[in-house]
């Protein structure tokens, strides 16, 4: 029969992760993508304690040596690696996409460590599965969060970084987890600390990111609507961009230049649709 206690290890991390997609407004990750992004936290937990069981025994550390500089390298690499995947697929849209997926592959790890410490010391006390559920769970998903919402917010600012946009959020990831596992506070005010912390990072990342998403959504529908009018009743020659078009004639064949007014016909017919989209389910 399964202790009550388990349940504090395990729901709080899930309920906040309720809570991430309830706050988006534009709810553009399906139920579906965030239980298959906790499955890939589960898988990347499950190889974390591989990989950290095969270390320890290589390396020559006490237990809280490896726990505060072996164990955040290891497990914020494999956990950044399927955000990755993620941005490579071009996945995540908004820093809020990249804050729900991130926290998702956190849960989908907390979930398989904190039953593996369930199975593994049964007997313990109530206070130490609210510290796992509510502190260490919670970290877990938050180191991931920040990896998701730097990487987005690096790789748009500076798209020729690549990949590299990554390394200021895996660094901030790596050092939180590392500074959590010092215990240089009491566990119990550690885990209090991240329960103020986190929601207010939180809140500020949705708020700075819907703001900018609305401004976007505006801006770009209005003056995406104009080209496509422009394209459409035959007036674009007259404009900036029709001359532009004109003058791509003397270094591209005829057909060409077709090709290329008919693609930004067609991306801006579906970036209207889309952003419609958007404005209509926030409304």
């Amino acid at each position: 029969m399964p202790r009550p206690e388990i349940l504090l290890a395990l729901l709080p991390v899930l309920a906040f992760l309720g809570a991430l997609i309830y706050l988006d407004s534009y709810k553009l990750i399906r139920l579906r993508t965030v239980l298959l992004t906790i499955l890939g936290g589960c898988v990347v937990a499950l190889v974390a304690g591989g990989v950290n069981t095969c270390l320890a025994d290589h390396l020559t550390l006490s237990p809280s040596d490896f726990r505060r500089y072996v164990s955040p390298v290891v497990e914020e690499m494999l956990k950044g690696a399927v955000l990755v995947a993620f941005l490579r697929a071009n996945k995540i849209g908004f820093m809020v996409d990249g804050a729900i997926r991130g926290f998702a592959i956190g849960a989908g790890f907390a979930l398989v460590e904190n039953i593996f410490y369930y199975f593994h010391r049964p007997e313990s006390a109530l206070p130490f599965w609210i510290i796992r559920g509510f502190g260490t769970a919670l970290m877990h998903g938050g180191t991931t969060l920040i990896l998701g919402i730097s990487s987005k917010y690096w790789m748009d600012r500076y798209p020729r970084w690549g990949l590299a946009g990554t390394l200021p959020g895996l660094a901030a990831a790596i050092l939180f987890h590392s500074l959590f596992n010092h215990f240089f506070l009491n566990p119990l005010l550690s885990t209090i600390l991240v329960l103020v912390v986190l929601p207010l990072m939180i809140l500020i990342v949705f708020r700075v990111s819907e703001q900018g998403t609305r401004v976007w959504l505006g801006v770009g529908f209005d003056s995406d609507r104009e080209l496509l009018d422009m394209i459409t009743t035959g007036v674009l020659a007259e404009t900036k961009i029709g001359k532009y078009l004109h003058s791509l004639q003397d270094r591209f064949p005829g057909e060409t230049v077709a090709d290329l007014l008919c693609y930004l016909r067609l991306h801006l017919e579906l970036s209207v649709k889309a952003k419609g989209m958007l404005m209509m389910r926030e409304a």
